[in-house]
């Protein structure tokens, strides 16, 4: 039975490219028999969608994690030494507030994107530093927060103003 369970969890890992945290959610699904349900949801948990940066001179594409729960949102990309540059994670908190982050845990700096629920960027964070438990706030109200790696915002000329475009951003028109 042990080993059973050994190799389900190796197979399982190799499948599912998770955060550890999902794996975690795998593994105590395998001990308690019930693979199937908790592979969907570690599934889920990698899902991933394309979002545009538009400025006032280029549309920038990203390939983008989503965080749209609790425990998303709070590991967000804690534990991560490596990040494509042309890739992200979104924040979505589901309804307009001012938010806080810090950088604990997190080894990687980001410029952390603020973003009202049309898709106008309120603000950016630049060059956060890792580590840090120092609150970085949003400045205002935001349904979406944008993480990328230090230096994107400066090197796409990203300013507040302009627009993020994703499914989960409605319309203003």
């Amino acid at each position: 039975m042990v080993m059973a369970v050994g190799r389900r969890v190796r197979r399982v890992v190799g499948v599912v490219r998770a955060s550890m945290v999902a794996v975690a959610v795998v593994v105590a699904g395998l001990a308690a028999g019930s693979a199937a349900p908790v592979v969907a949801r570690a599934e889920a948990a990698d899902a991933t969608s394309r979002l545009e940066i538009r400025t006032a001179t280029a549309t920038h594409p990203f390939t983008v994690e989503i965080a749209d729960t609790d425990a998303k949102r709070t590991e967000g990309l804690m534990f991560r030494t490596a990040m494509a540059p042309d890739h992200g994670m979104l924040f979505d908190f589901r309804r307009e507030q001012p938010v806080w982050f810090w950088m604990k845990n997190t080894y990687l700096s980001l410029d952390m994107i603020f973003v009202r629920a049309d898709g106008t960027i309120l603000s950016i964070a630049e060059n956060t530093t890792p580590l840090s438990e120092a609150m970085v706030p949003s400045g205002g109200p935001v349904r979406f927060v944008f993480e990328v790696l230090a230096g994107t915002a400066k090197r796409l000329a990203v300013a507040p103003g302009d627009r993020i475009v994703h499914p989960l951003m409605r319309r203003a028109e």
